[in-house]
């Protein structure tokens, strides 16, 4: 654990001291799949994140801003019914988000404690220090670790508020998502409470321009990870060599983003001692984005040991927020 020079933060790095050799094995066994994959953690390092953040002000993608909306509308009474102390993010990226909730803590006092979770240990360590500066009194107990793995460094506190927004629950596979969701109880206290975002089931059309960005912002987004796995591994092949494919699979009603090879073409990491073939068109997924309707998330909360408390929608039923409670 390392502390910042200012006493209200406290930065836990348990991803700086995780075995090498897990994510190594992770990348390995994805693209030695059928079919290809990559862990999407891999999208974020600095850059990565940085191009998420401006993926969420794109017009075409309409998750961020109808999920702000929502708590805007709704913080008050969430606040109000979870009477938490303390806000645990899990994915917490910017924050940008989180302060409609922390604003809503502060105007009645509540407001102690918030524990940002993230993989990139840079926008933790800022967001950290932004946060202290515009809520005073407020202290920060910072995660960089991988939230699948990492759960327990999630310090005890108070009443508390766990909240996984951004329709980040939608990048796992069912199963997944009921193990972690199930891993995040574990983790809380009776009487706590969980806010989840999700992304709800709508038009083809409108799900998959919200991934085929006329910028080409997404497009850089998911070639970033080429270039990390250049800059981290060793990888000696070209981002430019891949297209950005972005489609929605109407069976498992989820978009699948996948890098579709130019060419026939070697993909050597060194540091894996890996060498890959890839044919022209060939595809390597890399990351899913599973959408979900109000019984679907109601059936993965109880699955994973927590009662729904309150259902909040948009009126054209875009984005959902389940405040639950664990009994």
């Amino acid at each position: 654990m390392t502390s910042q020079t200012d006493p209200a933060i406290t930065i836990d790095l348990p991803l700086t001291r995780e075995d090498p050799d897990l994510l190594k094995r992770e990348i390995t066994r994805g693209l030695l799949a059928n079919p290809k994959t990559l862990p999407s953690k891999l999208f974020y390092d600095e850059r990565g994140s940085t191009l998420f953040e401006q993926i969420c002000e794109l017009p075409e993608y309409y998750q961020t801003r109808t999920e702000h909306q929502l708590l805007t509308r709704w913080a008050d009474e969430i606040v109000s019914i979870s009477e938490a102390e303390e806000l645990v993010e899990l994915g917490s990226g910017a924050a940008t988000k989180t302060r409609v909730l922390l604003d809503a803590m502060a105007n009645v006092n509540q407001l102690h404690y918030f524990v940002p979770f993230d993989v990139d240990e840079t926008i933790v360590r800022r967001v950290s220090e932004e946060l202290v500066r515009e809520y005073p009194g407020l202290h920060i107990h910072g995660v960089v670790g991988d939230f699948l793995v990492h759960l327990e460094h999630i310090p005890e506190g108070g009443k508390r508020l766990v909240v996984i927004l951004g329709g980040t629950i939608g990048n796992l596979p069912a199963l997944a998502a009921h193990e972690f969701l199930s891993s995040v109880n574990s983790e809380m206290a009776p009487g706590d409470y969980f806010l989840l975002g999700v992304q709800l089931i709508t038009d083809r059309n409108r799900l998959e321009a919200a991934y085929n960005d006329q910028q080409g912002i997404t497009a850089k987004f998911n070639k970033n990870i080429i270039r990390v796995l250049h800059n981290q591994f060793g990888s000696q092949s070209d981002s430019e060599s891949f297209d950005h494919v972005a489609r929605y699979n109407e069976a498992d009603h989820r978009i699948e983003m996948w890098l579709c090879s130019r060419e026939d073409q070697t993909l050597g990491i060194q540091d894996l001692d890996l060498t890959v073939h890839l044919k022209q068109g060939e595809e390597i997924r890399t990351e899913i984005s599973t959408k979900y309707d109000r019984p679907l998330a109601e059936e993965l909360l109880a699955s994973s040991g927590f009662a729904l408390v309150k259902w909040y929608s948009d009126p054209d039923s875009l984005i959902g927020l389940a405040l639950a409670k664990k009994p």
